[in-house]
């Protein structure tokens, strides 16, 4: 009888068997197939980072420990005519600090003390910032070289050395409105150094240093020069320092002793136009009023509570010229022909005109003068009548041919136009204001031109301040020279200069008399308007006096104008003063013969100093 299992007998078998995973043949080849993908692209990426990327990644690496460092340029200097130091820069060594990398403060402010001038308790301050410090701490920025190359090579964790330079003025205040300064970093902010910039502070160069996460150059790594710096183009510039300083130094206490705001002298060579002096000071003893105040310096230039202003006042600021705008109507006068010297005026004490009054500045009957005699006394009626003969487009054309209204060639920083009348804005009262100087408001540089234009012969020469450009290796390039062009007929300049010396020997003028020399001028008194307003600002006045010499063969010419003088108002006792002693030293420093005669005031009708007041 055979024996077989049951069913049940057999599930019970069934259900003892394994139920782990299956290891099929089939199963195997799909986990090994997958072993080999992953290492196929474990070994690409290895691949593509040893070999493909492998420059890449070796930058980044570069690029943690490598620092290219910005070397500025040694900025270059400004010289006199004569080579005298104005501004110079010195190479210095600048310390900067990784605030964040001092691991030690104190022990590292004890270290570098020393040599970096620092006492050690500030400097431990400096250095105790890590957590909340900016990573860049200026610790010296005028550091001496050699101090600087020690610190440089001490390793000093945290701490870098850079190339700097400490700008200087070896003269002081003097011409400072003039050069201007420059800021903390080392950029010209006012004047010239602003003007200049590009030129004077050259090309910055590029500098590559390896260091660790600490500040600490790498073994067997030095600094290399990437890209040299380019030291910058200095200046020579047309100014005597000399005259400079005497110029400075007269007005200064001519300022002082007068209570005046605001005083300016500029020199002029008459045949190239090169500024010799140009001085631009302020009173800050004296109350600025409406006007507001003057920016200056903050130093005085000697004389007590007389500074240089920031701005250079000779071309940034215009006034109302007053009588000394008269050489525009006696010159239209002369070219068209409409007058002589000795052509006689029948002048009333004062007209109305577009309903406007205008008088002479001291009462008169009717009085018959001629033309030499009208601007020898500054007459402005007399001034009128002639400005009649001329026309209204006759004295708009010529305030334009000589100059006024245009930018010059120096184009100073700030350096304004002018505000000019126009044909498109006359007014009927015009026909008077203008040809006095009442109307159009002209910085003084442009005063000066015209003046220049009259003794140079009737050629207009630009105004320059650069004479030439110091390159690295000390040579000097010259500069262009200046632009001339023929404004007057040498006939017209002539006859001018002969009425313009009567001025000073008969007229407004005479404290502007050298003795030894024929000079020639004009003096202007001129009321100042209210800001704003269609008023005058009662009691400021602007005092002028321009003028040249030696008027027979002019070398020299000079405009002084004193704004809101206390003791005085009148451009003839107020400026004149100050043309004759400056003008006087100018002489004698540049060895100009005399005439060879005692020059004085002639007697009989001299003018009143007062006469020039519009």
């Amino acid at each position: 009888m055979s024996v077989h299992s049951s069913p049940t007998h057999a599930r019970r078998q069934m259900a003892h068997r394994p139920t782990g995973p299956s290891f099929s043949p089939r199963r195997l080849r799909l986990v090994r197939g997958a072993f080999i993908v992953l290492f196929a692209l474990l070994s690409l990426r290895l691949v593509a980072l040893q070999i493909i990327d492998h420059s890449h990644y070796a930058q980044l690496s570069v690029d943690q420990v490598r620092h290219d460092l910005t070397t500025n340029a040694l900025r270059a200097g400004i010289y006199d005519r004569n080579g005298e130091i104005l501004a110079i820069s010195e190479p210095m060594s600048l310390v900067v600090a990784d605030d964040m990398q001092i691991s030690d403060p104190r022990r590292e402010a004890l270290a570098l003390s020393g040599l970096v001038k620092v006492p050690v308790a500030k400097l431990t301050a400096m250095l105790s910032k890590k957590g909340r410090g900016s990573g860049y701490v200026v610790i010296n920025s005028h550091l001496d070289l050699t101090d600087g190359k020690t610190v440089a090579n001490g390793n000093f964790p945290g701490i870098v050395v850079q190339n700097s330079s400490s700008r200087s003025y070896p003269n002081g205040t003097l011409a400072e409105s003039l050069l201007g300064r420059t800021n903390a970093s080392d950029v010209g902010s006012t004047g010239l150094e602003y003007q200049y910039q590009t030129s004077l502070a050259g090309k910055t160069g590029i500098t590559r240093e390896f260091v660790s996460s600490s500040g600490v150059a790498l073994p067997s790594t030095y600094s290399r020069v990437i890209t040299p710096a380019k030291p910058g183009v200095g200046l020579e510039l047309t100014i005597d320092a000399p005259l400079q300083f005497v110029t400075e130094r007269v007005l200064a206490t001519q300022l002082r002793a007068v209570g005046g705001l605001t005083g300016v002298a500029m020199i002029m060579d008459v045949k190239t136009g090169q500024i010799l002096a140009d001085a631009s000071l302020v009173n800050t003893r004296t109350p600025a009023g409406v006007l507001g105040p003057i920016p200056a310096w903050g130093t005085s230039v000697g004389v007590p509570g007389i500074e240089q202003t920031i701005n250079n006042l000779g071309f940034t600021q215009a006034y109302e010229p007053g009588s000394v705008f008269k050489v525009v109507t006696f010159s239209a006068a002369l070219q068209a022909g409409v007058i002589t010297p000795n052509s006689v005026f029948t002048i009333p004490n004062s007209v109305i005109v577009g309903g406007r009054l205008f008088h002479d500045a001291e009462n008169h009957g009717l009085e018959k003068l001629t033309a030499t005699q009208v601007i020898a006394q500054s007459s402005n009626i007399g001034t009128y009548e002639i400005g009649l003969r001329v026309g209204e487009n006759g004295i708009l054309a010529q305030v334009q041919r000589l100059g006024f209204g245009q930018l010059t060639a120096v184009n100073f920083p700030g350096e304004t136009a002018g505000l000019l009348v126009d044909a498109a804005n006359w007014y009927a009262s015009d026909e008077v204001a203008l040809p006095i100087g009442q109307v159009d408001a002209v910085p003084p540089i442009q005063v000066l031109d015209a003046f220049n234009t009259v003794a140079n012969g009737g050629t207009f020469v630009e105004p320059s301040l650069v004479r030439g450009y110091v390159e690295p290796n000390g040579t000097m390039k010259a500069a262009s020279p200046s632009v001339k062009r023929q404004a007057l007929t040498p006939a017209v300049a002539a006859t001018m200069n002969t009425m313009l010396q009567q001025v000073v020997l008969d007229g407004t003028g005479v404290a502007a008399i050298i003795p030894g020399y024929k000079v020639a001028g004009k003096t202007g008194t001129s009321n100042m308007p209210y800001p704003g307003k269609d008023l005058l600002l009662n009691g400021a006045f602007d005092a002028t006096f321009v003028g040249y010499a030696p008027a027979n063969n002019p070398v020299l010419s000079m405009i002084v104008v004193v704004e809101r003088p206390q003791t005085s108002i009148y451009g003839g006792s107020i400026s004149a003063p100050v043309f004759h002693d400056v003008m006087s030293y100018a002489l004698r420093h540049y060895s100009i013969p005399s005439t060879g005669i005692i020059v004085k005031p002639l007697t009989g009708s001299a003018a009143s100093i007062s006469s020039d007041v519009t």
